[in-house]
């Protein structure tokens, strides 16, 4: 990654949550419906215990990457979902001591670069928890390449979310996260 053209640091999300979303639209393919209802969810997100972001930024200061996390809480939607898939696998307990990686989006132009090595790696080199836990679609992609180089594997496959049109799958990892060789 040039660091002259994107830095990663801390961000207020609450705060840029549109510019955020509008990262993630471009990247996930969202409607502004659904833009709409992410809205909402990020900022209930952002007032758990412990959630926290990092941002990629230009040099004048447009957000092209963000990812935001917490420490897992099994009273929590996502993994009230989960847990019955993990259950079936014999991983249910990864939804203790995880540091969960809700989102993390790079708008299209900036990926491929390592700008989602560095937003996932900063986020959790900062994690207490000695594990983390993150669901992506359950395909072969390249955020799925890049969360298997860093150390995730599949714990729970064919992952059904009410109202997700695609499967997805629930992947953990041990803290910290490999780095390239």
């Amino acid at each position: 990654m040039d660091d002259a053209e994107v830095v990663i640091g801390p961000v207020n999300l609450a705060a840029r949550v549109d510019e955020a979303l509008a990262v993630q639209a471009v990247a996930f393919g969202l409607d502004a419906g659904e833009v709409a209802v992410r809205r909402h969810i990020v900022l209930r997100h952002l007032l758990s215990p412990g959630a926290r972001a990092y941002g990629a930024t230009t040099p004048d200061g447009r957000l092209v990457g963000f990812v935001y996390g917490m420490p897992n809480d099994r009273t929590h939607w996502w993994s009230t979902v989960v847990e019955t898939y993990l259950r079936a696998t014999g991983t249910a307990d990864w939804l203790d001591d995880s540091f969960v990686i809700t989102e993390l989006h790079v708008h299209p132009a900036f990926q491929g670069r390592g700008v989602g090595r560095e937003l996932i790696t900063t986020l959790t080199d900062g994690a207490a928890e000695p594990r983390s836990i993150l669901s992506a679609i359950d395909t072969e992609s390249p955020a799925r390449g890049l969360y298997r180089a860093l150390g995730y594997v599949d714990l729970a496959r064919q992952v059904h979310f009410p109202s997700a049109p695609r499967p997805y799958a629930v992947m953990g990892a041990p803290l910290p996260l490999k780095r390239r060789n």
